[in-house]
C-alpha cells in the first residue's frame, strides 16, 4: 500500500462509520459497465460538498488489489449487482487530489513535476521486479509495469479542475495540464478505467477539448449518473422519519437541484438534495444554511454584479421565484470566458448556485438555503430597492394576514418603485414584484406561481407548510389595468381555491390590480373557511 497507489479503505471506511451513511454504491456498477472498454474515461463534475470525494473513495476501496474489502460491501446495494465478485479487488488503483499538489507547489510545473516524481515512487517501490527503461518517466512506467503484469489500472483523480479555479488567468498552464492528462491518459493500454471528479466540466479550447475522450456527467446534464451525487427525495425523506425532522422544511431548505437522467424507456427526474446541508440539518435538528458555509458570499457576489446585459433583472427575477430561459452551449468551462449573461448563469449552475432544467432550459434559484446566499450577497451591494423590498416584506406578509388591503397596496407599490432594476410593463413584471415584495412569506409558505386550478391558473399561491398551518392559505390574482375587484371576482368564477383541496383552514382571496395611470396598485382581500 502506497500513498497513491493501492491507498486502501480508510476513506470510505470512514464514511461507512459515520453517523448518517447513504448508500450510493450502486455507482459502481456503472463503472463496472465501462472497465476496459472506450468508455471507460468518467468525468463527473458537481458543486462543493455532492459526495465527489466519497465516491471517489468508494471507488478507490471496491477495485483496489492490495486489500480485501468484501466486508465493507457486503450488506451494500453493489453485493446484488452480477459484475461485484467479477471485479472486486482486482485492480491496481492510482487516486491522486490534485488540490493537494496545487497546494504544495508554485508553479504549473513545478506541480506536474511533483505529481509525476511521487506517482513514480510508489508505482517503482511496489513493482521491483519491473525494469523501467525511464524511472523519471510516469508514463514510460506505467507502459513498463503494464508489459510486465498485462495488469490495467483504475486512475481515480479528484479535484481534478483545481487548476482553473486557482489558475483563472493562466491559460498557458492550463493548457499544459490538459496536454499533461490526455498524454498520460488517451491510448493507454494501462489505463482501464480512468474517473474524474471536480466542480467544471471540461475545459474547451475553441470547438475542442484536449480531454475529448471523457464522458462528461455534470449539472446540466448527469446522465445516467444523476441519483449517485447528492441525496434524492426518497433518501431525505427516510433521514427525516428516522431523526424525527419536517420532511416539508427540509424539502423547502435544500430541494430544488433539478437532474434528468435521459434513459431509453424515457426521461427520469432526480429531485437532489444538498448531503452536507440534510445531513448537518439531521445530526443538530435544526434547519439552517450549512452548504454555503464552505464557500462565503462573496464568491457569489463576484458573478452577479459583473455588467453583463440583463444579468441583474435576471437575478431579481429569480430571486422572486421565476424561471429563466438560458443557452447553455457558449459557456467555455472556465471562470473568466463570459461573452453573455447565460455564460455567467451558467456557471452557477456548475457552482450549485443555480438549477438548471434540461427540458425548458431554464434556470432558478434552488432553494432556501441558496436563496438566503443571495440575499446576502445583495446586501452588500448597491441594489438597495432589491434588499430595501425584502426587508420590507415581512411588514407586508403582516398586513396580509391583518387583511389591511390599503396597507398591501401600499407595500406593493413601493416594492415597484424600490425596484427600478424591473421593465415593469406587464402581468408577469407585477407578479415578479409581487413575489419578491412577499419574500419572507418563504419563511411559512410554499410559494408556487401559475399553479393550475379550477378553469385556469392562480397566479401566486402561498401554501402554507405542515409546521406552519396556523397561517392562512392565500391565493392571489393579478390584473393588469384592470381592477381589484375583478380579479377577486375571477378567483371566486374559476373556483381557484380548488387549487388547495387538500387544505383545511382559512383561506384568503387577494386581487391586486395595477393602474397605469395612475402607477399606483389597488387590493381587496376576502377571508373564506375551506
Amino acid at each position: 500500500m502506497g500513498s497513491y497507489l493501492n491507498p486502501g479503505s480508510k476513506g470510505f471506511q470512514e464514511s461507512l462509520n459515520s453517523e448518517i451513511y447513504v448508500d450510493k454504491t450502486g455507482l459502481i456498477e456503472k463503472t463496472n459497465a465501462v472497465l476496459n472498454t472506450r468508455q471507460k474515461f468518467l468525468c463527473v463534475s458537481r458543486p462543493r460538498r455532492f459526495g465527489k470525494s466519497m465516491a471517489a473513495d468508494m471507488l478507490a476501496a471496491y477495485y483496489d488489489r492490495g486489500e480485501d474489502s468484501a466486508p465493507l460491501f457486503h450488506s451494500l446495494k453493489i453485493s446484488n449487482a452480477a459484475s461485484y465478485q467479477q471485479h472486486l479487488n482486482q485492480y491496481d488503483v492510482l487516486k491522486v487530489n490534485m488540490q493537494e499538489f496545487l497546494s504544495m507547489t508554485h508553479s504549473m510545473d513545478e506541480m506536474l513535476t511533483m505529481l509525476q516524481k511521487y506517482l513514480v515512487f510508489d508505482l517503482t517501490d511496489h513493482f521491483q521486479e519491473v525494469r523501467f527503461r525511464d524511472e523519471n518517466n510516469l508514463i514510460q512506467v506505467m507502459k513498463d509495469i503494464y508489459a510486465k503484469t498485462k495488469r490495467s489500472f483504475v486512475i481515480l483523480i479528484d479535484e481534478w479542475d483545481c487548476l482553473f479555479r486557482e489558475y483563472q488567468q493562466n491559460q498557458d498552464a492550463q493548457k499544459k495540464y490538459l496536454d499533461f492528462l490526455r498524454a498520460w491518459l488517451k491510448d493507454k493500454d494501462y489505463v482501464a478505467l480512468a474517473y474524474m471528479t471536480g466542480i467544471l466540466p471540461i475545459k474547451k479550447y475553441g470547438s475542442h477539448s484536449a480531454l475529448n475522450m471523457f464522458t462528461e456527467y455534470s449539472m446540466t446534464d448527469p446522465g445516467e449518473l444523476a441519483e449517485y451525487f447528492g441525496f434524492t427525495e426518497s433518501e431525505v425523506t427516510t433521514l427525516c422519519e428516522k431523526y424525527q425532522m419536517n420532511f416539508e422544511e427540509a424539502k423547502a431548505w435544500y430541494d430544488g437541484y433539478d437532474l434528468i437522467a435521459h434513459r431509453q424507456a424515457g426521461d427520469e427526474h432526480y429531485s437532489m438534495y444538498s448531503p452536507k446541508s440534510v445531513v448537518e440539518a439531521m445530526l443538530r435538528y435544526k434547519f439552517g444554511t450549512y452548504w454555503n458555509q464552505t464557500e462565503t458570499y462573496e464568491a457569489l457576489k463576484i458573478y452577479i454584479q459583473m455588467d453583463m446585459d440583463g444579468l441583474q433583472d435576471a437575478v431579481v427575477r429569480m430571486l422572486a421565484g421565476e424561471a429563466i430561459k438560458i443557452n447553455t452551449g457558449t459557456f467555455s468551462n472556465d471562470m473568466t470566458t463570459f461573452a453573455s449573461k447565460d455564460d455567467v448563469l451558467t456557471l452557477l449552475v456548475h457552482l450549485g448556485y443555480l438549477t438548471y432544467n434540461s427540458a425548458d432550459e431554464t434556470v432558478m434559484i434552488p432553494n432556501k438555503e441558496v436563496s438566503q446566499e443571495y440575499v446576502n450577497a445583495i446586501s452588500t451591494m448597491n441594489w438597495h430597492g432589491v434588499m430595501d423590498s425584502v426587508e420590507a416584506s415581512r411588514k407586508l406578509l403582516d398586513a396580509l394576514w391583518a387583511m389591511d388591503a390599503d396597507a398591501v397596496a401600499a407595500g406593493i407599490d413601493k416594492a415597484h418603485e424600490e425596484v427600478s432594476i424591473l421593465q415593469y410593463n406587464d402581468e408577469n413584471s407585477l407578479s415578479c414584484t409581487i413575489n419578491l415584495a412577499f419574500y419572507f412569506a418563504r419563511e411559512y409558505y410554499t410559494m408556487v406561481r401559475e399553479l393550475p386550478a379550477g378553469k385556469g391558473f392562480a397566479d401566486v399561491c402561498m401554501i402554507p407548510r405542515k409546521l406552519h398551518l396556523d397561517k392562512p392559505a392565500v391565493v392571489i390574482e393579478l390584473k393588469w389595468d384592470k381592477s381589484a375587484a375583478g380579479a377577486l371576482a375571477q378567483i371566486k368564477e374559476k373556483h381557484y381555491g380548488n387549487a388547495l383541496k387538500d387544505y383545511q383552514g382559512n383561506l384568503l382571496l387577494v386581487g391586486i390590480n395595477y393602474d397605469k395611470a395612475t402607477k399606483k396598485h389597488e387590493c381587496v382581500i376576502e377571508k373564506i373557511k375551506k
